[in-house]
């Protein structure tokens, strides 16, 4: 489960992961997924870039 918001700075970021996972699995790059969505701070990057999925 991912975090609902961004640990470092508190801006939501559960919101995209659906989106960005979707988007990845289509092929597309991460770094262009990310710019779309709107996420330009690193520390929100990172939440959806490392997040592992634990519960299935």
């Amino acid at each position: 489960m991912i975090p609902i918001r961004c640990i470092s700075c508190g801006k939501p970021v559960s919101a995209y992961f659906d989106e960005y996972n979707k988007r990845l699995d289509d092929g597309e790059d991460s770094k262009t997924i990310l710019d779309d969505i709107g996420l330009k701070r690193y520390c929100c990057r990172r939440m959806l870039i490392t997040h592992v999925e634990t519960w299935e």
